[in-house]
C-alpha cells in the first residue's frame, strides 16, 4: 500500500479512504467515556444493553477525502453489506466530490480487505462498476492487505475523532446519531457531513459468474487481487 498509494493517485484525479465500522444501538444506553454533567445531574439510562431493548440501530460508514480533511458518512438502519457501502461513496460523490472535484475522470478508493467492502465481495465489484458506469468515472481500488486495516486513515482521522465526539452521550435517536457525527470538528479543521440512509439492504445477494465476467475491469500486476480499476462501460455494455 505504501508503494501502490502513491501511484495510484498520479493515475487516478484525487483519493479517498472508505470503510465502516462498528453498529451502534439507539435507545437509553450507555455510551462509553466521560463527560462533564453538573453535579448531582448524571445521564440517566438503562442498566442493561440488551439488543432486544434498543430502539433501531445505527450503522454508519463513511468517505474520507484525504487532501481536503473532509468526510460524508451515511447512517444506516437495516444492514452493511456492499449495496450500502457504495450507496455511500455515491452519496459522497454527488453532495461533496462531484462540486470539489468538477473536472475528475477518475477517482481513488483505499478499503479494508474485508467486510462490505472486501476484497473477495462480488456485490462490491459489481455496485463500483455500475457506479463508474454512471458517473463516467475510472474507479481505481486498493485493499489494505489482511492484518492492516489499523492503518487506514479513516480509523484515526475521521471515525476516531467521531468516537471523541460522542463519548459518554447516549445515542437516544437516529437524528442524535446524525448530529453528533456532522458536529464532529478537530483543531486540525475536519468537516464532516452525514445523513441517515434509512432504504433496506437485504443480505445474501447473489452475483453469477456472467455478472462478473461482464465487469470492465484491469486487475494490477502487483496483487490484482487487491489492486484493480473499473472503466465506464458504454450504454447498453
Amino acid at each position: 500500500m505504501r508503494m501502490r498509494v502513491p501511484r495510484g493517485v498520479e493515475c487516478a484525479d484525487y483519493g479517498v479512504c472508505g470503510t465502516g465500522t462498528k453498529k451502534e444501538l439507539i435507545g437509553e444506553f450507555k455510551n462509553a467515556g466521560r463527560e462533564w454533567q453538573l453535579v448531582g445531574q448524571p445521564e440517566g439510562v438503562n442498566v442493561y444493553d440488551f439488543p432486544d431493548m434498543a430502539d433501531g440501530k445505527a450503522i454508519p460508514y463513511g468517505v474520507y477525502d484525504v487532501t481536503h480533511n473532509e468526510g460524508w458518512v451515511s447512517v444506516g438502519i437495516d444492514h452493511d453489506t456492499a449495496e450500502f457501502a457504495v450507496a455511500t461513496i455515491r452519496q459522497w460523490w454527488q453532495q461533496m466530490g462531484k462540486k470539489r472535484y468538477a473536472q475528475a475522470t477518475s477517482l481513488l478508493i483505499t478499503a479494508d480487505g474485508g467486510g462490505s467492502n472486501g476484497s473477495r465481495n462480488r456485490l462490491w465489484k459489481r455496485e463500483l462498476q455500475r457506479l463508474a458506469d454512471d458517473t463516467g468515472l475510472t474507479i481505481h481500488v486498493s485493499h489494505l492487505p489482511p492484518g492492516t486495516s489499523k492503518w487506514n486513515k479513516i480509523e484515526h482521522r475521521l471515525f476516531g475523532q467521531i468516537t471523541i465526539n460522542w463519548r459518554g452521550k447516549p445515542l437516544r435517536s437516529l437524528e442524535t446519531v446524525v448530529g453528533l457525527i456532522a458536529g464532529t470538528t478537530t483543531t486540525t479543521g475536519l468537516k464532516v457531513r452525514a445523513a441517515a440512509d434509512q432504504k433496506q439492504y437485504p443480505t445474501g445477494r447473489k452475483i453469477s459468474d456472467e455478472e462478473v465476467e461482464a465487469l470492465a475491469i484491469t486487475r494490477s500486476d502487483f496483487h490484482g487481487e487487491w489492486n484493480y480499476s473499473f472503466t465506464p462501460r458504454k450504454k447498453g455494455g
